[in-house]
């Protein structure tokens, strides 16, 4: 019988163009060759999608942040199927075959918010991970918010502040987010990889800081400042019909100066560490792992996620975010607390293609 094939897609229009090949990296390299055949499958900063090769290094080298190599034949999946063609100039277009699941190691707008996934579905072809709604919602971080309330998960003060809210009406908006009191962090409201996040101590810098997260994202959050330890945990749906499962809590700290978690340190070696299980009190854990399992399934996520807590000084855990493709190279947050759990990092990567195989197509 032929293996699965499995078409890893990473890159895209987006400043999370780097944190997706890094990713997609690890993921090349874990699979199981002589289980599932691969084509790698790079999407430009100008959008084209090319044939990538599988052996290419994607890291942060020199202080260099990776790209999609465009010099690769173009590929097109035709309508009505899900067969990859490439085009090499001066070529006959070969045709790659059928693709049995897509493998999106793909962060933050055009990629992580549903439209790919989207545009998959319109395909015909099964995916790793969460479907529209859920990529959708979990990326907007204030609806995210809104449905995370409505479930009964607790949440911090926020201000959304919109494109024309800005434009048209900034005192009201510099007002309402003063009343959440200093300091505040401002971060685009559609943006990942803590691309485009500042703090702000005063009126001065919160205006600058909103104008920089408006270079990611014309619709920005502006969030009251949370004391606590940042505590993480991720979730990873059932092969069966059993519930999702949480890994074990950990604790992210961030090293080398960087005053929160910001871009750098999540991506740059020594800025940040993680101690897994996190030091927290064992009812604290159990409460935490079924939050982070109510996150999951209030917002119907597929695959895999990671949720992201504040632990308070006085013992309140506060929701802070869902990711529902979090950063996945082998150091990653999420797949470390899964391998700190049992679960190392090509079993974690087999596991998420079998869940996508599993799945079916169209609604569900």
């Amino acid at each position: 019988m032929s293996k699965p094939r499995v078409a890893v897609v990473f890159g895209g229009r987006n400043s999370e163009h780097a944190v997706s090949l890094m990713g997609a990296g690890s993921v090349l390299d874990a699979i199981d060759r002589s289980k599932y055949e691969v084509i790698p499958v790079g999407i430009a900063q100008d959008g084209r999608w090319v044939l990538a090769a599988s052996d290419q290094r994607y890291a942060i080298e020199s202080g260099e942040l990776p790209v999609v190599d465009t010099s690769g034949a173009a590929l097109a999946l035709p309508s009505g199927g899900s067969s990859l063609v490439a085009y090499d100039a001066g070529s006959i277009p070969v045709e790659l075959g059928t693709v049995d699941v897509v493998f999106p190691v793909m962060h933050g707008p055009f990629a992580e918010d549903g439209t790919i996934q989207g545009l998959l579905e319109m395909a015909g072809v099964r995916y790793v991970g969460s479907g529209v709604l859920a990529s959708a919602v979990g990326m907007d971080k204030a609806y995210m918010k809104t449905v995370m309330a409505a479930a009964g998960l607790p949440t911090g003060r926020y201000v959304v502040v919109r494109d024309r809210d800005w434009r048209l009406d900034r005192g009201r908006v510099l007002k309402e987010a003063e009343s959440l009191g200093w300091p505040v962090f401002v971060k685009p409201a559609r943006a990942g990889s803590s691309q485009g996040i500042s703090k702000a101590s005063d009126m001065a810098e919160l205006e600058s800081a909103v104008e920089f997260a408006r270079q990611h994202d014309p619709k920005v959050l502006i969030e009251a400042a949370i004391e606590g330890r940042e505590i993480e945990c991720a979730v990873l749906e059932s092969l069966g019909d059993e519930p999702a499962a949480a890994s074990l809590p950990g604790e992210v700290k961030v090293e080398g100066g960087q005053e929160f978690f910001d871009f750098e340190a999540k991506y740059y070696p020594d800025q940040m560490s993680l101690t897994v299980p996190a030091d927290i009190p064992e009812e604290t854990v159990a409460e935490l792992r079924a939050m982070a399992v109510r996150a999951f399934e209030s917002l119907d996520c597929e695959g895999l996620a990671r949720v992201d807590f504040f632990y308070t000084p006085d013992g309140e855990l506060i929701f802070n975010e869902i990711n529902t493709m979090p950063g996945f190279t082998s150091l990653s947050v999420a797949p470390q607390l899964w391998a700190a759990s049992g679960l190392d990092y090509p079993a974690l990567v087999d596991r998420l293609i079998q869940l996508a195989l599993s799945r079916p197509t169209g609604l569900r």
